[in-house]
């Protein structure tokens, strides 16, 4: 499987875990609530999902009323599928969600992570934090290594924009700080206290879902 597949079973799965949907719903809910999947297609999603259903993960029921689904077939068309999280399902979410390793601090698969750390263990939240935190400071050496590297050999153009990737990392570094600083103190993050990334398009940026969690769009810091 490959690493854009594996992220878009983690997010269908915890989708479904909320509630049955069929593909269209799902496709929107990818689209507009975790911002990393704007650019998947019906031609990702439903060899993803056939493939969770062949796996037991989800289960296929039509999705109208009674009338409405023989009013379907009468008309020749098919009545919607919704997809439902089985308990097998379930028990692979969550196993997944207990994951901590380097691949959950990669910019897309964090993205997918943090939108449901309203689902996650604190101790897992703090992992992948800190894990992406370092991460982003490797990176962030990296890139100053190369632009103290570089800098007289570059336009102002070019100099700039590099300039201005570094900045978008080192505010994400500021804000995932914060977030550590947060889960270690216990604050809540529905009593105003917590934290709010301002960067207009780094990654981890975090936006309102459901009332009670949060979704990072990581789209820069790469």
């Amino acid at each position: 499987m490959s690493r854009r597949s594996g992220i878009l079973e983690f997010a269908v799965l915890g989708l479904l875990r909320e509630s049955p949907m069929h593909g269209y719903e799902l496709r929107k809910r990818l689209n507009t609530s975790l911002g990393v999947f704007r650019a998947f297609s019906y031609g990702s999603l439903y060899p993803c999902l056939k493939s969770l259903v062949a796996q037991g993960w989800l289960t296929e029921e039509p999705g109208s009323a009674p009338e409405d689904v023989r009013a379907a077939s009468r008309a020749g068309r098919r009545a919607k599928i919704v997809y439902r999280l089985t308990a097998e399902g379930k028990e692979h979410f969550e196993e997944l969600l207990s994951h901590t390793g380097p691949e959950s601090w990669e910019d897309e698969h964090f993205a997918a992570r943090f939108a449901f750390f309203g689902q996650t263990s604190r101790d897992v939240r703090m992992r992948v934090l800190e894990g992406r935190r370092s991460r982003l400071e490797e990176r962030l050496e990296r890139m100053r290594a190369s632009l103290a590297r570089s800098r007289e050999r570059l336009d102002d153009y070019t100099l700039e924009l590099q300039r201005h990737s570094m900045e978008s990392v080192e505010r994400e570094v500021r804000w995932l700080n914060e977030l550590i600083e947060s889960e270690r103190t216990g604050r809540s993050r529905r009593d105003g206290s917590a934290p709010q990334h301002t960067s207009g398009d780094t990654g981890g940026r975090p936006r309102e879902r459901g009332g009670s969690r949060t979704d990072p769009s990581d789209d820069t810091a790469k």
